[in-house]
């Protein structure tokens, strides 16, 4: 049986619930008795082992668990005598025995149940009479590791997961990436890693992420890195903080063969899971927008008491959004380029608040300026609109890397991906657009081969889309079709870290007394100099390569003669208007035309009025 045939047959399940269960609630039971049947057949081989082991270091008296592990060469055992297929020999007492079936498990595999509320949904099969059924439909899927390897149980696992999450569209998006938006960074983080991806060598990288969610963006990367390069190992970590979630992503760890404990609970911005820890790659799709007054103590503390040592040297933003607070815990887990070797990449999904919000001085632009002074932003790529399934708004991948190749060097590449989609059959919630594989292959494209190009569309006569073509900056458009014409605008482009940057510079002018004469101190430190006028202070950002001096007199003096600069509240910021580089003036039409038209439609709707009328 296939991948997509046993998600299938699999989710054929929700037949036996339907009626007790409304459609968004079948992955509860779905998915933990998928991950028990899973486990169930895991360990079958090894069963009989671990139980005799387990007797053996009893009767000794020493603890059974290290032994057990080895037993059951995996990373986790069970020392119940009973399995899914002896659960079906007692109906009568099915509930309690698959109680403790469960409590046979070690730790780790428990805690995926636990936290999955599993106990609950026991509960209420066995009061609506299905737990019988249910079981009894597991019990007979073959899921042992001879019939579906580690990948495969994996997309299996991936395909429940998304059929869950788009039945469940209210909540989806803050626990679901889109596949394709995945796909298009791990892409991202990759290509330019020539080591990683060659095949045959034999390289061990690791990659997390701080808000992992059901694990997606982690099983995207092991996949694409082992289709690439079999020989290479990735081993892979994550945070997650809603408790469903994490069981979802630990069962996926544990079905795909890897080790659990890289899996912690909990919030990420206040107990770091791997505090000492850095890491080869990265991705993450934190909350859009989402307030942290929850951990505002702690991260404010860390912030004020270890400054640069800690996550949050740079700066903190407003408490109303938190995301660029997971830009700066990524930034911190990088691994360090030692002798031009090590490093890391990293990819993160953002809204437009990070780009732009906060003037010179404040949280945010003392982030943007860390990062851009330092050198560490590759690229930002804008994603088209409605790609997520609880947010229409834009959305902008940033590519972070400290090990950044010469040609990169003091530069930021922006990729204007959002003319990249199709629409989907079928909306899922507010996803309506979807990336394809070609779209995704544009755009890695112009990222791999650090372009500056423009895309090309090509209209006929009557103003209607025929082709689309990427052409390099440099390069001459191509030629329209009769009686049509092209439309050109700017795709990528590169720009200097400066280029972002600003002086903003307080404009003060003198306060006049009635007579219209300049008020002077009387005393102090400034006796004889123009008192300010608050009410005429004004505020001005001047470009960072430019003197600030010659900037006043241009731009200034003409307008006010009596005003001056006051140096003390100068200040250096940085934001990233990204839509400015990418927007392109398209004049309106004639008046002419535009008359000429409506006096056709005018004319039109008169003459089928008349023709109702006889």
């Amino acid at each position: 049986m296939n991948q997509t045939n046993l998600s299938a047959f699999i989710w054929s399940v929700a037949d036996l619930l339907r009626g007790n269960y409304r459609p968004h609630e079948y992955g509860k039971v779905i998915l933990p008795f998928t991950v028990l049947r899973r486990l169930d057949c895991v360990l079958a081989p090894t069963k009989a082992k671990v139980l005799a082991e387990l007797e053996a270091k009893t009767k000794l008296g020493v603890n059974p668990d290290p032994f057990l592990l080895r037993a059951a060469s995996q990373s986790f055992y069970n020392t119940s005598a009973l399995d899914l297929a002896k659960l079906l020999g007692d109906q009568d007492h099915i509930k309690q025995n698959l109680y403790s079936y469960l409590q046979g498990f070690s730790p780790a595999a428990r805690d995926i149940f636990e936290r999955y509320e599993f106990a609950n949904q026991i509960e209420r099969l066995a009061k609506d009479n299905l737990l019988y059924l249910v079981t009894e439909k597991f019990a007979n899927i073959d899921l042992h590791p001879e019939s579906v390897d580690n990948a495969q149980m994996g997309h299996v696992f991936e395909e429940l997961i998304r059929r869950f999450a788009e039945l469940s569209n209210e909540t989806a998006g803050e626990h679901f990436t889109p596949r394709e938006v995945i796909k298009l960074m791990v892409n991202l983080v990759f290509i330019e890693d020539d080591d990683v991806l060659t095949p045959g060598n034999a390289v061990v990288r690791t990659i997390y992420d701080p808000t992992a969610g059901t694990g997606g963006m982690l099983s995207v990367a092991a996949e694409h890195l082992a289709e690439h390069n079999p020989a290479a190992r990735l081993t892979l970590f994550g945070q997650e903080l809603n408790d469903e979630s994490y069981a979802i992503c630990k069962a996926d760890m544990l079905i795909r063969g890897q080790a659990v404990e890289n899996m912690v609970a909990g919030n990420t911005l206040s107990e770091d899971g791997f505090p000492k820890k850095t890491f080869d790659y990265m991705l993450a799709n934190p909350p859009f927008g989402v307030e942290w007054k929850k951990v505002e103590k702690v991260v404010r503390q860390e912030h004020e008491q270890k400054g640069f040592d800690g996550r949050f040297g740079p700066g903190l933003p407003r408490v109303s959004d938190g995301s660029m607070l997971f830009l700066l815990h990524l930034v911190a887990k990088m691994a360090p380029v030692v002798d031009g070797k090590g490093g890391s990449r990293f990819g993160i999904v953002l809204n437009g608040s990070p780009l732009f919000t906060g003037g010179a001085g404040s949280g945010e632009s003392e982030i943007r300026r860390y990062l851009l002074e330092n050198d560490l932003v590759e690229a930002i790529i804008a994603l088209p609109t409605d790609m997520f399934y609880n947010t229409g708004i834009a959305t902008y991948v940033w590519i972070v890397s400290n090990k950044k190749p010469a040609a990169r060097k003091g530069l930021v590449q922006m990729i204007d991906g959002s003319h990249f989609w199709q629409k989907m059959r079928k909306s899922l919630g507010s996803k309506r657009k979807e990336m394809s594989d070609d779209h995704i292959a544009t755009v890695t494209r112009l990222f791999g081969e650090f372009a500056e190009a423009d895309l090309v569309t090509l209209l006929d006569a009557a103003g209607k889309e025929i082709g689309r073509e990427v052409v390099t900056r440099d390069a001459a458009a191509p030629t329209p079709p009769e009686g049509g014409k092209t439309k050109r605008v700017p795709l990528a482009r590169h720009f200097r870290n400066e280029a972002f940057g600003y002086t903003t510079i307080t404009v003060e002018r003198p306060q006049r007394g009635e007579a219209g004469k300049v008020v002077v101190f009387e005393k102090g430190k400034q006796k004889g100099q123009p008192q300010p006028d608050s009410n005429l202070r004004d505020t001005e950002n001047v470009p960072l390569g430019e003197d600030i001096r010659a900037y006043f007199e241009r731009e200034v003096l003409p307008h006010a003669p009596d005003a001056w600069i006051d140096e003390s509240k100068s200040k250096v910021g940085y934001e990233i208007p990204f839509n400015r580089h990418f927007y392109v003036f398209e004049p309106p039409r004639p008046l002419g035309v535009i008359d000429a038209e409506l006096k056709s439609v005018s004319a039109n709707i008169l003459r089928m009025l008349g023709e109702l009328a006889e």
